[in-house]
């Protein structure tokens, strides 16, 4: 009989599906079997196995061509709902039996994905480390003596060990990334608001999100564009927005790390050694390397739970806990009841402060297009967190916790693995809604590290397609005069947020002006007619965010206007163009190449 676990990533198994020499059925009974015996304290609670076939012979019976997600196993982490499955974010006292399903697992099930159980947390998704819990430590799917990360631990675990191909978790302090990055898997943070909450037990209301473990950056996507929708049910929905500049597919990008004296390894020498390491692998994709200030940053994490923020885990249990504080957990317990010691006062200068640390980094972004750190400085022993709970759990969210308060967009990738077989792991940050460059950048990171080792082990897809109704809310202008770089104008790019995508020339088919007038002269740039010879003319294509292009088209003085370029490689853009009338007393420019090669002629006659 064909081996059927572990699982690998979605497309691997729909493939399986399509060759037809497996059934979701046969995957189901198969996944059942393997989880009865769970030493690692993954599940929490698991469907029936007549209930997992009742879904397996629902698809079955649509069929591939309908369902983008058809017969793909996934786990939810325990404090999301799943309908008739008893929710009990790790504390059974509290648990209630939902009716219907979160509106993330509903678009998924529509989809065609089979959901398997619920798996366990740190309780109330309060840590960062995976042993927080009545149902026992969930054991690192690569060492058991370590922590799995948390709180999402057995949704990570879940995946890491080939049960699932994905799963939910919950991320509000860096629950959805820290596990990613103990147990070799992708770990995607969206921007809050783009997965609804509806149906989810909140940690901090206004701060948490439904994150995604998966194999492969392509697969996260995959499940990003069946979950992400806007849910009126949920008071923290957002739409998705233009992203702009796609830099995680561009050629060169900018990227932020910590000042060396701001990272924290916390004695682990093999993270600093992998966190180097995937430096030069982002040096190698073109990413430029700039040092930033992490203090800001550190800043906002502490006053995730030394400030008042502490009080929204509070007020998501309130009338459970002063009934039954009892039945919640030591570590967990003494972090909440602190919140009683905050006040309404503390609350708003807390929001003043976040503002004013959130004006700080966001500075960042004019220098940066993401920034790099590590997932978490080290990874402890089980035996370790739970004689240290509290401090060392502070450590694993040195990198994480301030996130969300500063509402950024995150995933965690697979980064290598220390001498002992442990894997370390990086996370990418950027602004909310760039989450679509974000993921291909990640998946092009993930792509250079398999490389390095030989082999991928994984079938990793070329490219991540995004679905069409995706907008960048970019523009691109092909400028070939005063615009270029170093010269007088480009500061109207520029200040208008601009950025360079390409040095190149237009096709050759056009011939180059110096009209006349005053300083700074302005290029005449028209294409010849089919029986005139042309030429290759120097350019460079820049990208503008969309609403910045009204202001800079009304600065175009006549005859010059935009119109429609054909460049070297035959692709066309928007750029500046001359109206014909205007180049009879222009000078020919044209045996210059371009603009530049004029000024320099005029510099050295």
């Amino acid at each position: 009989m064909q081996k059927l676990l572990p699982l690998g990533d979605i497309s691997s198994l729909l493939q399986r599906y399509a060759s037809g020499k497996l059934s979701p059925t046969q995957m189901v009974e198969a996944i059942h079997a393997e989880i009865q015996n769970d030493p690692d304290h993954v599940w929490i609670a698991t469907l029936s196995l007549e209930s997992l076939q009742g879904y397996a012979r629902k698809v079955e019976a649509q069929g591939m061509a309908s369902l983008p997600l058809y017969g793909v196993p996934f786990a939810i982490k325990d404090n999301i709902d799943l309908a008739d499955i008893p929710t009990t974010a790790a504390c059974p006292a509290f648990a209630y039996t939902p009716s219907c399903n979160a509106t993330v697992v509903q678009r998924l099930i529509d989809a065609g994905a089979i959901p398997i159980g619920k798996t366990n947390l740190d309780q109330f998704a309060t840590g960062l480390n995976g042993t927080r819990s009545p149902y026992g430590a969930c054991r690192n799917a690569f060492n058991p003596v370590y922590i799995s990360g948390g709180s999402s631990s057995g949704s990570a675990v879940a995946v890491a060990k080939g049960q699932v191909c994905f799963s939910l978790g919950t991320d509000t302090a860096g629950s959805g990334r820290v596990p990613a990055a103990f147990n070799n898997l992708i770990g995607y943070k969206p921007t809050k608001g783009w997965l609804s909450a509806h149906g989810m037990v909140p940690a901090c209301r206004s701060l948490d999100t439904v994150s995604i473990f998966a194999y492969t950056a392509a697969d996260a996507a995959r499940v990003l564009t069946i979950c992400a929708a806007y849910d009126a049910a949920d008071i923290y929905s957002r739409k998705r927005e233009e992203h702009g500049l796609d830099f995680g597919a561009a050629p060169h990008f900018r990227f932020g790390i910590p000042r060396k004296q701001q990272l924290q390894f916390f004695g682990n020498r093999e993270s600093e050694r992998l966190f180097n390491d995937a430096i030069a692998r982002m040096q190698v994709l073109g990413g430029e390397a700039t040092e930033i200030d992490f203090e800001p940053f550190l800043e906002a994490a502490r006053l995730l739970y030394e400030g008042p923020w502490v009080a929204e885990r509070y007020a998501a249990i309130q009338s459970f806990f002063e009934s039954h504080s009892e039945q919640v957990i030591a570590p967990v317990r003494e972090i909440i009841a602190t919140a009683k010691r905050h006040s309404a006062a503390d609350a708003f200068n807390g929001c003043y402060q976040l503002r004013q640390i959130k004006q700080q980094t966001d500075q960042i972004w004019a220098d940066v297009d993401c920034l790099l750190t590590p997932t978490a400085g080290t990874i402890y022993p089980i035996q370790a967190i739970q004689q240290d709970p509290i401090r060392l759990n502070t450590n694993l969210g040195y990198y994480t916790n301030f996130m969300n308060l500063l509402d950024y967009a995150a995933v965690a990738v697979p980064a290598g693995f220390q001498n002992d077989g442990l894997p370390f792991g990086i996370t990418l940050v950027t602004p909310a809604h760039q989450d679509e460059p974000l993921l291909h950048l990640a998946h092009r990171l993930q792509q250079a590290y398999l490389l390095t080792l030989g082999a991928t082990g994984i079938a990793l897809p070329q490219n991540i397609p995004f679905p069409a109704a995706s907008r960048s809310g970019q523009v691109q202008i092909a400028v070939c005069g005063a615009h270029l770089s170093g010269l007088p104008l480009n500061r109207q790019l520029t200040s208008r947020q601009g950025r360079l995508v390409a040095r190149t020339t237009t096709s050759a088919d056009y011939r180059l002006y110096a009209l006349p007038g005053e300083p700074p002269q302005r290029p005449g740039l028209i294409r010849v007619n089919p029986n005139e010879q042309g030429v290759a003319i120097e350019v460079e294509v820049w990208e503008l965010p969309m609403h910045e292009l009204g202001s800079f088209v009304a600065n175009i003085p006549a005859p010059l206007g935009i119109g429609t370029l054909t460049l070297a490689n035959g692709e066309t853009v928007q750029g500046f163009l001359c109206e014909h009338y205007a180049i009879e007393n222009a000078k020919d420019i044209s045996y210059f190449g371009g603009w530049r090669g004029y000024l320099q002629q005029l510099a050295n006659p």
